[in-house]
C-alpha cells in the first residue's frame, strides 16, 4: 500500500492530537511515572497500584510506550529516560504540576473554543478581568494545581533571568503576580546582594511564605500581599511580570505597565516574559494556540514582541528590547 501523503499525515496528526494529549495527561494525573520510578512492574501489578481497570490497563500502558514515555521489556514497564527525569513527583526536576493544571482546567475548558469563536466571550463563570481568578481561587484542589503549575513553568525562566540580567546594577526586585515566589527566590539565590519581593493576592500568602521560609534566602525575600489594580506597587529597582499581562484586556495591560513605570526610579527596569506571538503571527504555534485558550478563559489575549514594546514606550520607558528565551518563551525589557 502507498504511504500517506505527508500533508495528509500532518493534518491527521493535528486533528487527532488530543488523543495523545489526554492519554499523557491522564498518566500524569494517575501518577504512572512516579509509581514506575520507584518500581518497574507488569501491567497486572500496575492495575492495583494505579487503581485502573484490568481490561484497559495494558492498552493504556502500551499507548504510553508508543508515545515514547514508557519502555516495556519482557512484560515489565519502566519509565523512558525523559519521563523518569521530568515526571516523577519525587524528583526536584518534576514538571508535572504544569500538566496537572492543564488536565484539571485547560483541557476541559478549551473544549468550549467554538462558543468563544462565535460569541467573542470567555467561557468561565466570571467574565470581568479583575474577577478572573475568583472561581479558581475558590477551589482548593484546583488552586494548588495552579500554583504548582505556575511555579513549574517559571522555574527555568527564573534561572535564566537570575543568571543573564544585569542584577549588579540594581539592589531590589519585585515579581508582580509572583504566585508562590519561585522567581524572586531564585534571583536572590544567585545574586546575594538582591532584596526581593513576591507580590500577589492575600490568598497566596500562606503558600508563598512557607516556600520562601524553606528556600534559604528568607532573610532577603519577602511576600507583599495586595491587589495589583487597587494597591500601589511597592517601590523597587526592577519589576518582573511573568505570564501576567496576557490575562487582561488592553486597558488593564496598559494600566499595569504604567503602574510599574511610575513606581520605578530612573534607570529602573521592567521585565515582561511569557509565550509571545512572533511579530509576523505565523511561526510560533505555541503562542498562537495559547492565545486562543486565554480568550476562552478570560477577556485577555497574548501579544507580539512589537506590541509589548509599544505599550512600554507609551508608558514612558525610553529604551526597550525583546529577545527569545530558550524553549518557546520571550522577554521584553523596558528601562526608565
Amino acid at each position: 500500500m502507498p504511504e500517506p501523503a505527508p500533508a495528509l499525515e500532518r493534518i491527521r496528526q493535528i486533528g487527532f492530537g488530543f488523543l495523545a494529549s489526554k492519554t499523557f495527561l491522564s498518566a500524569v494525573e494517575l501518577g504512572v511515572f512516579t509509581e514506575l520510578a520507584e518500581n518497574p512492574a507488569s501491567w497486572t501489578a500496575l492495575t492495583d497500584r494505579l487503581d485502573i481497570h484490568p481490561e484497559i490497563a495494558a492498552d493504556f500502558l502500551d499507548a504510553l510506550v508508543a508515545l515514547g514515555l514508557l519502555e516495556r521489556n519482557d512484560g515489565v514497564y519502566r519509565n523512558a529516560p525523559d519521563a523518569d527525569r521530568f515526571l516523577d513527583r519525587n524528583k526536584a526536576t518534576y514538571i508535572g504540576s504544569h500538566f496537572e493544571w492543564a488536565n484539571a482546567r485547560m483541557y476541559p475548558l478549551f473544549g468550549n473554543l467554538t462558543e468563544t469563536l462565535r460569541t467573542g466571550e470567555p467561557q468561565t463563570a466570571h467574565s470581568e478581568d479583575k474577577d478572573v481568578f475568583d472561581e479558581l481561587y475558590g477551589d482548593d484542589a484546583l488552586f494548588e494545581r495552579f500554583v504548582n503549575g505556575m511555579a513549574g513553568m517559571s522555574s527555568r525562566v527564573a534561572e535564566i533571568l537570575a543568571e543573564s540580567f544585569e542584577w549588579e546594577e540594581y539592589e531590589t526586585m519585585c515579581d508582580v503576580g509572583a504566585s508562590k515566589g519561585i522567581v524572586p527566590v531564585i534571583v536572590a539565590e544567585k545574586n546575594d546582594h538582591i532584596e526581593a519581593t513576591a507580590f500577589d493576592l492575600p490568598r497566596l500568602e500562606p503558600i508563598a511564605t512557607e516556600f520562601i521560609a524553606n528556600s534559604g534566602v528568607a532573610d532577603r525575600v519577602s511576600f507583599h500581599a495586595g491587589d495589583i489594580f487597587e494597591d500601589g506597587l511597592p517601590e523597587h529597582d526592577v519589576f518582573v511580570m511573568g505570564r501576567l499581562l496576557h490575562d487582561f484586556d488592553l486597558a488593564h495591560k496598559r494600566e499595569l505597565i504604567q503602574r510599574a513605570h511610575d513606581a520605578l526610579p530612573e534607570e529602573g527596569a521592567l521585565l515582561v516574559y511569557g509565550t509571545m506571538i512572533d511579530d509576523e503571527r505565523r511561526e510560533n504555534d505555541d503562542a498562537l494556540l495559547m492565545n486562543l485558550y486565554i480568550q476562552v478563559e478570560t477577556n485577555g489575549f497574548d501579544y507580539t514582541h512589537e506590541q509589548c514594546q509599544s505599550w512600554l514606550q507609551e508608558a514612558g520607558f525610553s529604551r526597550t528590547m525583546a529577545c527569545d528565551l530558550p524553549g518557546r518563551g520571550s522577554i521584553v525589557v523596558g528601562k526608565k
